[in-house]
């Protein structure tokens, strides 16, 4: 239930003006998504769009980059960025188009790029964004066959927060070039030093893609059906929150 606290006086009123200033849907949903290319183009000619469909409100356009979901008018005039809410159904509408954009975005990064733990055919798994220095990082880390006891399969993206070329990111950049990354990965987050080692890995891809979906701290949890939990989660309420 959306509470009626949510929106403001002032708000409500910028909502109606905004919906007042509409343009009428195009009769071909195909033809409006090139009118908001065309239109976007003009006025933010280096903004590469990944997709624009109509959304469910008339004259609206959902545009995807990235990981990141704006609503824009047809005319390409007006841009929305924020959750639209159906205030009759009482309905969040973009979370579950974000939630599936990032599900998406988790797909096409291979597993054979990831540090993973515990069995392919776990019940669930879920993908978690780390940083070796991270404190909840390490104690997530700890309780690791807590986790897969209960059927939950970690898969690791490596998210430095201090950024390319920090301590933090020559460890993860050592975890990836050792022989055993599993072992290298628990080694490191006790806190011991590894080896320095060097060679071709995914951690500054990680880290932009953990950015691009808004990732800010870690751990950073992505569940299956793409929605992201910020923090540090008890196996138990993992457990719950992928069992519903």
């Amino acid at each position: 239930m959306i509470s009626s606290n949510v929106f403001s006086r002032s708000s409500v009123a910028l909502l109606a003006v905004f919906a007042m200033s509409l343009p009428v849907l195009a009769a071909d949903p195909a033809a409006g998504a090139d009118k908001v290319r065309q239109s976007m183009a003009e006025v933010l000619p280096d903004l590469q769009l990944d997709e624009v469909t109509p959304s469910q409100v008339p004259g609206l356009y959902e545009v995807v980059i990235g990981q990141r979901l704006l609503y824009v008018t047809e005319d390409g005039r007006y841009l929305l960025q924020g959750s639209l809410i159906d205030l009759q159904r009482q309905k969040n509408l973009t979370e579950p188009r974000l939630n599936a954009i990032k599900a998406r975005a988790m797909s096409k990064v291979g597993e054979d790029s990831m540090v993973i733990f515990g069995p392919k055919n776990a019940k669930h798994t879920v993908t978690v964004f780390t940083d070796i220095d991270c404190g909840y990082c390490r104690k997530l880390h700890s309780e690791m066959a807590s986790y897969n006891d209960a059927g939950i399969r970690i898969r690791y993206l490596f998210f430095p927060r201090a950024g390319v070329d920090s301590s933090s990111y020559r460890k993860a950049v050592s975890v990836w070039c050792a022989d055993d990354r599993n072992q290298a990965m628990t080694i490191a987050k006790t806190g011991a030093t590894l080896e320095d080692k060097e060679c071709s890995n995914p951690v500054r891809e990680h880290l932009e893609l953990g950015q691009d979906m808004g990732v800010t701290g870690t751990p950073a949890l992505v569940l299956e059906n793409g929605s992201m939990i910020p923090g540090y989660v008890p196996v138990g309420r993992l457990q719950a929150m992928l069992e519903q």
